[in-house]
């Protein structure tokens, strides 16, 4: 059991390694031949399911060949359960940040009514997040008007024509 216990518990500090130093421990693990599943915390998901599941079937059995059986089972599907969360987890934010020029054919609505000559505020959705910005269009828009940007004035400002759905 103490062999168990101990696999199990370097799974914890490896587990803890891969938490402080990252992307360096995973770097470590690319040039030993390991691929994106293969990362500092899917090892440790492995050896901790190895070594506590290990000892827990072998305290229930009290049969060594059934706890590596039953541990290895564990082992593998809990480092596999991690190295695909943690691929998911990698691969979520390549979106990548919204850029004003994102802004151009989204359509929003008028927040504050647009006048002839000057600025209203708009609000339009860009890449999920509710964006408000001031709006400038040929003629005077009423506040609940849909629009559609049609250019970038700046950062903050976009031009814009009603939009009738």
């Amino acid at each position: 059991m103490t062999v168990f216990l101990a696999i199990g518990v370097i799974g914890v500090v490896l587990l803890l390694v891969a938490l402080v130093i990252g992307d360096q421990f995973d770097g470590v693990l690319d040039a030993l031949g390991g691929g994106e599943w293969f990362t500092g915390a899917a090892l440790a998901g492995f050896l901790g399911g190895v070594g506590f599941v290990g000892a827990g079937v072998l305290a229930v059995t009290d049969n060594t060949w059934l706890a590596a059986v039953g541990g290895l089972l564990a082992g593998l599907a809990l480092g596999v359960a991690v190295g695909w969360v943690t691929l998911r987890l990698r691969n979520s934010g390549e979106d990548g940040t919204p850029s004003s020029a994102s802004l151009v054919g989204l359509m929003g609505t008028v927040v504050n009514d647009i006048p002839t000559d000057g600025y209203g505020v708009i609000s339009v959705v860009n890449a999920g997040h509710l964006t408000r910005l001031n709006a400038r269009c040929a003629e005077p828009l009423p506040s609940g008007t849909p629009v559609t940007v049609t250019d970038v004035l700046s950062p903050t400002s976009v031009k814009v024509v009603p939009t009738y759905r």
